[in-house]
């Protein structure tokens, strides 16, 4: 066998050309090619010793990525792909823009710990915050995430955003704003899970909350915590990877992943209902699986330094992800009524990528010793003393307790068919509301102001206050133009804000 034929390459109608073949859509058969590459790039991100370096492969990770999301070969999926690429270029822009004003202020860019307190760190911190998910600027993933194609959504929360969570760990370390943002991370994605319908999204919901756990591990920056961090985002990435798995099964079989659709696919898929409920247990920190070796890290890290408030709200938001994540998914996916659909198993490949997931998960969680000799600082740590066990499974009881409440006093809000407004409410419709009234009065005094301002200003004033009102900006379905407008506004906008430091 030579190495085209190895490659999969398949011969054309020249003789000196061969080609890949690939399927409809835009991926390969498979759909591998660009997760793969996607993850190539992530890699290459965080073997990268100076900013620019780290700027080309944190762009590439943006052009591959967005290969999966348009893979799910809908209007959907390209509207939200189109979103995604322009929000992961501007968080580019901010990451150039901090590189260079790092450079004119001390000749290098090198990738270091970075003080926010700078200009150049604030706008690397933000450049950060956008691809993990910060708080209202979380948008894109809830948008994104649940209209790649069924195994596209397995990459894309392997990579994105756990490049971002290495980042802040490698230059923003100890910087306690991140012990804020990451607890809120944790608190605030709950609600929006527990009342979404869309199975897919309520693990895009999770993936939030989960960071938000490895966030504040990495504001507070001892040892512990960033043993605990990087610990929480191994272990993130397999049971993250195993429900997104599951649910994609589901979705391939199904034709669809909301719950109020859904229900009794246990009889006709139950290794996927087994490896989807292992995932939840690991997400949930059940002891003996990967999660609570992982968070216990976290938590203890936490305890150690007094935060008694923040521990409260990551340990509410630990029983949050029970009932979202460790119950919702598998119960209304699998048991909750009978939908009368009748599907097969899931395809063979799924199963063994689901089972491995699986195992791995439990060999963690039975065997922590071997996992935390990965860890980037050396540690002696047991994480099944008798308190860590009995607290954990007091609060996961109490969680179900309330969950069986809720469920039978029909409590618990029912699963529709809805829209969940989230953070891009305020781009989406308040700021319209704002902003077209206050266009329309300018527009009508312009002959007024073209005497009193300058006309290239005049010009461009006119024509964002046109193309906003014609071509709908910020409705859901704005197109392909009106996002290349705003990408560029946003370019200029950081090259003004560089320039006005400087000059």
């Amino acid at each position: 066998m030579d190495a085209r034929t190895w490659l999969g390459l398949e011969p054309s109608h020249n003789p000196h050309r061969w080609h890949l073949p690939v399927s409809k859509g835009i991926s390969t058969g498979h759909r591998a090619m660009f997760g793969g590459s996607g993850l190539g790039a992530a890699i290459a991100a965080i073997h990268a010793g100076d900013l620019l370096t780290l700027f080309v492969w944190w762009e590439a990770t943006a052009f591959t990525s967005v290969f999966l999301i348009l893979a799910g070969n809908s209007t959907r999926s390209y509207k939200s792909a189109l979103r995604y690429i322009i929000i992961q270029v501007i968080s580019g822009m901010f990451l150039l823009a901090g590189a260079v004003i790092l450079l004119l202020n001390d000749g290098n860019v090198l990738l270091t710990k970075f003080d926010i307190n700078t200009l150049h760190g604030q706008l690397i911190f933000i450049a950060f915050g956008i691809k993990a998910a910060f708080p209202l600027l979380n948008g894109w993933l809830q948008d994104a995430y649940p209209e790649a194609s069924e195994i596209g959504t397995v990459a894309l929360s392997t990579f994105t955003t756990k490049l971002a969570i290495f980042c802040f760990a490698k230059c923003f370390a100890g910087t306690e704003i991140l012990i804020v943002i990451g607890a809120i991370m944790t608190f605030y994605p709950i609600f929006f899970a527990v009342i979404e319908n869309d199975l897919r999204r309520v693990l895009t919901y999770s993936l939030n909350n989960q960071l938000g756990f490895m966030i504040v591990a990495i504001g507070i920056g001892s040892e512990l915590a960033i043993n605990g961090a990087v610990a929480h985002a191994f272990a993130h990435i397999l049971y993250k990877g195993l429900l997104f798995m599951g649910m994609g099964a589901v979705l391939y079989r199904a034709g669809t992943c909301k719950a109020s659709e859904l229900g009794g696919l246990y009889k006709y898929m139950p290794i996927t209902a087994v490896c989807t409920i292992i995932g939840a247990i690991s997400i949930s920190a059940f002891p003996l699986f990967s999660g609570f070796v992982a968070k216990s890290l976290i938590m203890s890290a936490l305890g150690k330094e007094g935060l008694v408030l923040v521990y409260f709200m990551l340990l509410f938001a630990s029983a949050g992800v029970l009932h979202h994540s460790g119950i919702k998914i598998p119960f209304f996916a699998f048991f909750a009524h009978e939908s009368g659909i009748k599907t097969k198993e899931a395809p063979k490949n799924m199963i063994v990528a689901m089972i491995i997931a699986s195992a791995l998960c439990i060999m963690i969680g039975i065997f922590p010793a071997t996992f935390y000799q990965i860890l980037p600082y050396e540690i002696i740590y047991e994480p099944y003393d008798f308190s860590h066990v009995v607290g954990q499974l007091q609060l996961l009881t109490f969680a179900a307790f309330a969950f069986i409440c809720l469920w039978h006093f029909k409590i618990y809000p029912p699963e529709l068919n809805s829209t969940v407004l989230n953070s891009d409410w305020i781009y989406r419709k308040m700021l319209p509301g704002v902003l077209l009234p206050l266009l329309k009065l300018i527009n009508k005094g312009n002959q007024k102001l073209e005497n009193k301002i300058n006309f290239t200003f005049s010009k461009f004033k006119l024509f964002f206050y046109n193309y906003i009102l014609n071509n709908k900006v910020f409705d859901r379905d704005a197109g392909p133009d009106t996002l290349i407008v705003i990408q560029i506004f946003t370019v200029f906008l950081v090259i003004i804000l560089t320039q006005v430091y400087f000059f």
